[in-house]
């Protein structure tokens, strides 16, 4: 599970975002970054500038510095580490698709409307949890917390670009909301799984590693790649780190079983697969031992 240092991280950076958005002084790179690495960290702390502010920037750096001059850690490891990191933190809700939209108007200046079709709890989610919350309720109870919607995002029409901005002015909050603490959770423990294949099967983290790329997007195919992740991570990476399951190649077993992921939202194809890796790994711990 994620420590109480990234709990408190997340919580400090959540305030100051929200508290002084006037200081737009990015944050500094760790020293002694390789210059790959240095690369793509400007252009996370750049992207998560404009996705929310400096807060937020600075957790990305204060984060990434876990893995800062390790000498198990290889500058291409770093690399993908702070690429996807940077990726990830800058997840797609409704509030990330106006502020794009707006950008790209303001970059092209041509008007233009896009129809994105998102799951009403996704919407919802996007707000503090103290207005989401009720509403999440109400929509459960209806049976239409899955439900998608399709929303115009629209540059087309005066009308258009001012709800746009209404809803990129929301960005002030998203960190107050129920999709950031989930966000945050989930980061806090691929960085974790990070950590932990490198003292238990350091062999296998370029694996553990990107398979944050499972994790993208909005809608059903977004909660498809999350649920798929938590399996892979709670049936094959966590019981090899806990030593309850003798699986020697976590990397070979983690793109096996990411192979077999399907849009299925029982995952059947997945779970089978993991269930024959299983079995395979235990059988020859057992005929080893015998």
């Amino acid at each position: 599970m994620p420590d109480d240092d990234g709990l408190l991280s997340s919580l400090r950076y959540l305030f100051a975002d929200f508290l002084d958005e006037q200081d737009t002084t990015p944050p500094g790179l760790p020293g002694g970054l390789p210059d790959s690495v240095s690369s793509v960290a400007s252009d996370g702390i750049s992207l998560l500038m404009d996705y929310q502010g400096v807060g937020y920037a600075t957790l990305y750096i204060e984060r990434l510095q876990r893995f800062t001059g390790r000498v198990d850690i290889s500058p291409a490891m770093l690399t993908e580490i702070a690429r996807l990191l940077g990726t990830r933190m800058a997840y797609q809700d409704a509030i990330r698709i106006a502020q794009s939209k707006l950008a790209q108007f303001d970059q092209t200046g041509v008007r233009s409307v896009e129809i994105v079709k998102l799951r009403f709890d996704e919407l919802v989610d996007a707000l503090p949890a103290v207005a989401a919350e009720p509403v999440l309720t109400v929509l459960g109870r209806l049976g239409w917390l899955h439900k998608q919607v399709s929303i115009p995002f629209s540059t087309a029409s005066r009308w258009g670009i001012r709800r746009l901005k209404l809803e990129a002015w929301l960005r002030r909050w998203r960190m107050f909301s129920i999709r950031y603490g989930e966000e945050r959770v989930w980061v806090e423990r691929w960085l974790h799984m990070i950590a932990r294949c490198l003292a238990k099967q350091p062999q296998s983290v370029p694996a553990v590693i990107q398979t944050a790329s499972m994790v993208q997007g909005y809608g059903d195919a977004y909660r498809q790649g999350l649920a798929d992740w938590h399996t892979i991570i709670d049936t094959l990476a966590k019981p090899v780190f806990d030593g309850a399951l003798p699986l020697a190649d976590l990397a070979g077993a983690i793109a096996e079983a990411r192979a077999a992921a399907m849009p299925d939202p029982r995952q059947a194809s997945l779970k089978r697969t993991i269930a024959q890796i299983r079995a395979r790994a235990l059988g020859t711990a057992a005929n080893a031992a015998g």
